[in-house]
């Protein structure tokens, strides 16, 4: 295990970053528990001359807990599921899968 995989692990532990979800490939598959990072940042784009704000859900999970995800997948948090949208990304390090989500 290296360094950068020990401080990801920790940081997905600790229960102030981190939260209980439940993954389903498919969005229907099985029930795979796993913890999760979920983020809710305003994004800017621009269309022309016009810039827009819009609100969007980013939830952060370890490819040791979820190694392909998909767009389609789901992921509930805390009774509030979550539908992937768009293609994941991984960090530098390929520790961690970034998916866009939006409401079920």
């Amino acid at each position: 295990m290296s360094i950068f995989s020990a401080a990801i692990d920790a940081l997905f532990c600790d229960p102030n970053l981190a939260r209980d979800a439940v993954f389903r490939a498919g969005g229907t598959g099985p029930d795979l528990p796993v913890r999760v990072m979920l983020r809710r940042p305003d994004r800017i784009g621009e269309f022309g001359e016009t810039r827009l704000a819009a609100a969007t859900t980013l939830v952060d999970i370890r490819v040791a807990e979820a190694a392909a995800p998909e767009e389609g997948d789901a992921i509930v948090i805390g009774g509030e599921t979550f539908i992937v949208q768009g293609q994941p990304l991984r960090d530098a390090e390929r520790l961690v899968w970034t998916l866009e989500v939006r409401p079920a």
